[in-house]
């Protein structure tokens, strides 16, 4: 299976592509909602229908099930995921399972940084 993080933002922000999440430090603060659209393919790049996808990390937790074009929006639960006043980033990692294919584990899958 492939995966593939298309988009990450935070929620009231327009989402950017790529797995990089960048917070000035006003908005760091403050919990955040974090925002991951992912993909996830056969070898063949066929969709992988109704895989688990799990986003963990910095207090947070977001899980969702992909659909029938292998896609799925992860988004943390309210007042979880917060930066500490002394952390200038963080990472989150991404867990996919699926039926038939192996399970899918990446550290370090979508990276906050916190600008000053």
């Amino acid at each position: 299976m492939s995966v593939n993080i298309d988009e990450a933002g935070i929620q009231g922000n327009s989402l950017s592509a790529g797995n990089t999440i960048i917070v000035d430090a006003v908005t760091a603060r403050n919990p955040l909602i974090v925002m991951v659209k992912i993909t996830a393919t056969d070898p063949d790049g066929n969709p992988v229908r109704n895989a688990n996808a799990v986003l963990r990390g910095l207090g947070g937790v977001a899980t969702n099930t992909t659909d029938i074009n292998g896609e799925t929006l992860l988004a943390t639960t309210t007042a979880q995921l917060q930066m500490g006043a002394n952390q200038n980033e963080g990472t989150m990692d991404l867990t996919i399972t699926a039926n038939g294919f192996y399970d899918y584990e990446k550290k370090d899958s979508v990276m906050i940084i916190k600008t000053k």
